[in-house]
């Protein structure tokens, strides 16, 4: 099987790891990376990539099926939902090219990954009270 996400996980960030992993599909399929029938990485997988507890995993994927992002299928794994969003919304690939080219200039700018999250978050916060007033 052909891994579509690879896990990550921040220990800075102060969020569980369940929430981490299931936060990382809910982007994932936001995104179209994941699409209706993919298959999540086995839980044996995704503890030998990331050195954790397979019931964190478990924990995890059990949130993501009781949404009904995902269907875990016996014997074979976890499946994102057929009901599942099938596609991003139009304009997704222009619009990650020109934040890919708002990184590299920030970070010609010497800001760093902190910076960035940091400046983007502000940004976001700021841009959704102008556009309520």
């Amino acid at each position: 099987m052909d891994i579509v996400i690879e896990f990550y996980l921040d220990s800075r960030s102060g969020v569980p790891t369940y929430l981490q992993l299931a936060q990382q599909v809910r982007q994932a399929v936001r995104l179209g990376i994941l699409g209706p029938g993919d298959q999540l990485p086995t839980v044996k997988e995704v503890v030998g990539l990331l050195a954790i507890n397979p019931n964190t995993v478990l924990k995890a994927y059990r949130e993501l099926d009781r949404e009904g992002l995902t269907e875990g299928r016996r014997g074979q794994g976890t499946f994102i939902a057929t009901t599942a969003p099938a596609q991003p919304p139009d304009g997704i690939g222009r619009v990650r090219a020109a934040l890919q080219r708002w990184l590299r200039q920030a970070r010609a700018a010497g800001l760093d990954d902190d910076a960035i999250e940091a400046l983007l978050a502000e940004t976001v916060r700021t841009g959704s009270s102008e556009r309520a007033a």
